[in-house]
């Protein structure tokens, strides 16, 4: 009786959370960690926090330092993605800590850092760990003389009115973004070398990052297009994290305020803050750009079945079904450069698939003139979307005994040397032995 209280208990309290946890085919029913410094964010940041629920995400909030927050709760995750609006926090509440988000990503989760001028060593190493490295210098901020929002009073071009955006229309979405977008905050800058980072929105040429209350004794870190304002990771396990170094470019202020670039005669009436979140926070919560493959099948020309084996020589082909999450359902994907590898230790064929234009790639190869422990191979990777890892084994044997050609072709003219050397000996032994 005791056992049947205990599993009952256990499943009234990890129900909640298995009915709300991430689905591969309904990759958007999730909950949302909001980590604040201030629970006064709630109504500062109101619309960007609107925007998500309204597109179905049930939002927890809670103060950063909340001794009783934790990810987990019988070693199962609670969240299925964590936003920290808590740049000044120099240590988590309850069970949170470095160790525990990075765990969270590696498992497959999403995450937003929001830093600012007062943004802590462990903000700072997070996203360090997700790498981007902000500016060194803690009173530091980014500065642009050139391009910075126009106001009625000159200030310190501290306010930034960006247009740099990636060109993706899946991170961005296909709507073009008109106005600026306002930032006020730290740069960060991303190395080039790593391709799982990409620069969302960048500074102008003429930005730089200095302290804006003192004058400058030294070329400053970091300077011109190099600086990243905001910026996306999609790791290897196709988790997706968003780093920004100002808080207030998700506030209400921003998201309301009119902006004119310096330099520019045109006046918005308002910020492109709104749209540029609200496209990027779909892509960062899997609600565009989210791949799956279903349906993957082979089988021999003129035969439906899938086979144990292939032999040397056989015409088969190979087809997948590859579908995009569109928000609320899933829509057949259409590209051009799906590709499947034959491969044994490398690749022995690699063919691109075609496509009927309604999520179904295929193509047809003969098997190489190996055998072997060969793997079907369809490996994608595209720019702001999931990765796509697929393999299938399957061994080629040779030709058995009795299934080799009675007569090659190719070899008719060796045949033919026999056969007339044979018939020459004949002839030169009967002139030998008869004639006188």
């Amino acid at each position: 009786m005791l056992k049947l209280l205990s599993v009952l208990t256990f499943l009234t309290l990890t129900l909640p959370f298995l009915t709300h946890s991430f689905s591969p085919d309904h990759p958007t029913d999730r909950r949302i960690l909001v980590l604040l410094d201030d629970l006064a964010l709630k109504s500062s940041h109101s619309l960007f926090f609107k925007s998500l629920q309204s597109r179905g995400f049930e939002l927890d909030f809670k103060l950063a330092d909340d001794p009783k927050i934790s990810l987990q709760r019988y070693g199962l995750y609670s969240y299925d993605a964590l936003i920290l609006f808590s740049p000044s926090v120099d240590r988590f509440g309850g069970s949170i800590d470095l160790a525990a988000i990075l765990d969270f990503v590696d498992s497959g989760h999403d995450l937003v850092i929001a830093a600012d001028t007062n943004a802590s060593d462990l903000i700072r190493q997070i996203a360090v760990e997700c790498g981007v490295d902000f500016d060194e210098d803690p009173a530091a901020m980014v500065i642009d003389h050139t391009s910075y929002a126009v106001s009625n009073t000159e200030g310190d071009h501290t306010v930034i009115a960006s247009d740099d955006f990636i060109k993706s229309d899946v991170i961005l979405g296909s709507k073009k973004i008109e106005a600026p977008v306002l930032f006020q905050g730290i740069g960060h800058t991303v190395n080039s070398e790593n391709s799982l980072v990409l620069k969302v929105l960048s500074a102008s040429p003429s930005a730089y990052s200095a302290n804006p209350k003192s004058k400058l004794s030294n070329p400053p870190s970091l300077t011109g297009s190099a600086i990243s304002l905001v910026s996306v990771v999609q790791a290897r396990n196709n988790a997706r994290v968003l780093i920004s170094g100002s808080l207030s470019l998700f506030s209400d202020r921003f998201f309301r305020s009119k902006v004119q670039k310096a330099g520019s005669p045109k006046k918005h009436e308002k910020s492109a803050n709104e749209q540029f979140l609200t496209e990027l926070s779909k892509w960062v919560f899997h609600e565009r750009g989210h791949l799956k493959a279903v349906n993957v099948r082979h089988h021999k020309v003129g035969e439906a079945d899938e086979p144990a084996i292939y032999r040397i020589n056989d015409d088969l082909e190979y087809a997948v079904e590859i579908y995009e999450w569109h928000g609320k359902s899933w829509e057949p994907y259409v590209a051009d450069d799906v590709q499947v590898q034959f491969y044994m230790m490398s690749p022995y064929v690699l063919k691109t698939l075609s496509t009927d234009q309604k999520g179904s790639y295929f193509t047809a190869f003969k098997v190489p003139d190996v055998y072997g422990v060969f793997q079907f191979k369809v490996e994608y990777q595209r720019l702001g979307y999931t990765s796509l890892s697929l393999s299938k084994q399957i061994p080629v044997r040779p030709f058995r005994h009795n299934e080799y050609e009675r007569f090659i072709p190719a070899a008719y003219p060796y045949y033919g040397a026999a056969f007339s050397m044979m018939a020459g000996f004949f002839i030169f032994t009967a002139v030998h032995l008869y004639s006188k």
